[in-house]
């Protein structure tokens, strides 16, 4: 596994201070640990990232982020609210730090493999695609529906959050998407992701039974 020698590959973790499902949720404890910290060790494993990034505008976040060993790029307060999109972050991080390819990881999916990112990272470079995101297999269906066997149902390819790949081109032409797109698949219990309490215990469950389970 190894980068095209000429591509700069920069990780963004984006951690705003407000939230609304889960208060605080970015530097809440979870196994031990803040949130946040878990996807910055997930970022520091990695062997294809140039460089890395926490971007927040919150100085307790900051802090947290510092002490488990993240460089940190403050962003103005105004890209930091319940409206502003994860390109405005991207766009502004790309502006202060130039790179090729951007590698968002969000805090709220804390479940990574080892290597993953990484294997993100190759995938969306072999596949010379402009956008990678994760994804898992979801076998629901809506109520009033018949009721098919799981074997039956063709499942639905859920964009989970966990790894996005994107060029840098594309971020600053205003997309995420781009014609190129690619997928990485991964399993039902990395695909999880924070939105609320119920997500939070869950995600906290996988994480002590990983950890004991090696």
């Amino acid at each position: 596994m190894s980068q095209l020698p000429s591509v700069t590959i920069l990780g963004i973790i984006p951690a705003r201070g407000g939230s609304k499902g889960v208060p605080r949720k970015n530097i809440k404890p979870i196994a031990g640990k803040p949130l946040l910290a878990w996807t910055i060790e997930a970022a520091a494993k990695s062997l294809l990232l140039t460089r890395f990034v926490v971007s927040t505008e919150d100085d307790e976040i900051a802090k947290i982020a510092e002490v488990h060993g993240a460089p940190v790029l403050r962003r103005p307060s105004e890209l930091a609210t319940d409206d502003t999109d994860t390109l405005a972050v991207l766009q502004h991080a790309l502006e202060q730090m130039p790179a090729d390819v951007v590698v968002v990881l969000h805090p709220t999916s804390p479940i990574r493999r080892k290597g993953l990112i990484d294997e993100c990272i190759q995938r969306f470079l072999d596949a010379r695609a402009d956008s990678l995101g994760t994804i898992h297999k979801d076998y629901s269906y809506e109520y009033g529906q018949d009721m098919p066997r799981r074997q039956e149902i063709a499942p639905r390819l859920v964009d989970n959050g966990n790894v996005y790949v994107i060029s840098a081109s594309l971020i600053k032409a205003g997309r995420m998407l781009g014609q190129r797109l690619t997928t990485f698949e991964i399993s039902r219990e990395e695909g999880v992701e924070i939105d609320e309490e119920f997500d939070f215990w869950l995600a906290e469950q996988i994480l002590l039974h990983r950890r004991s389970a090696f």
